[in-house]
């Protein structure tokens, strides 16, 4: 057993206490989740409420990945550096990110969309990073499937988000359904300080000592060692390019949908709840794999799948066979982020593990800040199908990165808490 599993086990909670930790930050996820995607339905009646051209609902997400990037390398190194306080931290990201929605609902302009969109960005960026460093800590040894329940957690929100929003839609205006869903991560932060008590005590009886609090210069020596002597960029740079297909698919998907396919807005919510729906079976069964089997046999299939399905629904996306391919598309488009976040955990320790899991939020978000940019000017100029052409060369050549990665652990040198 190595030292971080030692560690983890030593002082970590009871089996029952780190089951209820796993449930509730998956719940909390699932939140997060149900109200980002319940955004991607209400676009089309953003774009026309401000009437914005397609390149500008893109700016929209370049927005908010710009934001989240920028945040969550400083958020990944204070989350470890502050590691006693993550439960605080995570409270107060739900109470921005809830504060984030009710700008959105209220703006009147769509320069104070922008200004929602940055703060719930930055919010949501933060909160991820103290959430799965949690979950890695507390599940060394079923890491990736750990992070895979936590990520079906995510898809589940995926699921109702759209569809509630969709039929919601047909009674209420977005800017109401927004308000109204603001609410709920202000009480879940009240919720989260409360249900997480004991995680906060365990890690205040970790880390306070004169040597852990002032371990910040220790922390930046790991980081570069890290940095430098493995692949990590690599498996960086592969998130960027799914980072990017992720954003232009829940960006331009709900615009193809009603303005070429002519799908209602309820209809429109059924095929992103179903794109989601599949992930919730398929993303723990690829974490579970990739433990057994290792992470590259379960994400280079997956993200060849992706490209050739996205081929598929570029040139056969039409009346029954649009809804086929959206189905089977379900089984890789969330699955594979939760294998990448532990193909970094595996690589980093434990002793960085949210500064590691920061970087990799800032490459995906620096990266996929240019793609809704990008895709709005193609769907703009030549519709969907060039759009789609796009995004599987994207997963194409994060196949091909990802093959050539060195996935081993860092060296014990690099990470002392190892």
């Amino acid at each position: 057993m190595s030292d971080e599993e030692k560690g983890t086990d030593a002082v970590s909670l009871t089996k029952k206490e780190r089951f209820a930790l796993l449930s509730g930050l998956t719940v909390a996820h699932g939140i997060f989740h149900f109200m980002s995607q319940s955004f991607s339905v209400m676009l089309p009646a953003i774009k026309q409420t401000f009437g914005i051209t397609p390149i500008k609902i893109g700016a929209i997400i370049t927005v908010k990945e710009l934001a989240a990037g920028l945040a969550s390398l400083p958020g990944g190194m204070l989350s470890d550096y502050l590691r006693r306080y993550r439960i605080t931290i995570m409270a107060a990201c739900m109470v921005v990110f809830g504060l984030g929605w009710l700008i959105i609902s209220i703006s009147p302009v769509y320069s104070m969309l922008l200004l929602g969109m940055v703060a719930l960005a930055m919010a949501g960026s933060i909160w991820h990073l103290p959430s799965l460093a949690e979950i890695s800590v507390h599940f060394s040894k079923q890491r990736g499937a750990a992070l895979a329940i936590h990520g079906a957690g995510g898809s589940i929100g995926d699921i109702f988000g759209p569809v509630t929003t969709g039929l919601l839609l047909g009674v209420l205006s977005w800017r109401g359904i927004i308000s109204i869903y603001a609410v709920i991560p202000l009480i879940m932060a009240v919720w989260v300080i409360w249900a997480f008590k004991k995680v906060g005590a365990v890690q205040a009886e970790k880390t306070n000592t004169p040597a852990r609090e002032g371990q910040f210069k220790e922390q930046l020596k790991t980081t570069r060692g890290i940095l430098k002597h493995t692949h990590i960029w690599r498996v960086n740079i592969v998130a960027g390019f799914r980072g990017m297909c992720f954003d232009i698919y829940v960006t331009f998907l709900p615009l193809f949908m009603k303005e070429e396919l002519g799908l209602s807005a309820k209809s429109i919510g059924f095929h992103f709840g179903l794109l989601w729906t599949v992930g919730i079976i398929a993303s723990p069964l690829m974490g579970h794999l990739s433990d057994r089997l290792g992470r590259k046999a379960v994400l280079i299939p997956a993200l060849l799948y992706s490209c050739l399905l996205t081929l598929a629904l570029a040139l056969y996306g039409k009346g029954m066979m649009f809804t086929v391919i959206i189905a089977l598309l379900g089984i890789s488009l969330r699955s594979d982020y939760s294998i990448l976040s532990a193909t970094i955990l595996d690589i980093a320790g434990k002793s960085v593990a949210t500064t590691m899991l920061g970087v990799l939020s800032f490459t995906r978000f620096m990266m996929a800040a240019a793609s809704p940019l990008i895709a709005g000017a193609l769907y703009q100029a030549y519709g969907m199908k060039a759009t789609l052409f796009f995004v599987a060369g994207l997963f194409a050549a994060a196949a091909v990165v990802f093959s050539s990665a060195d996935l081993k652990k860092s060296p014990p040198a690099v990470d002392p808490a190892d």
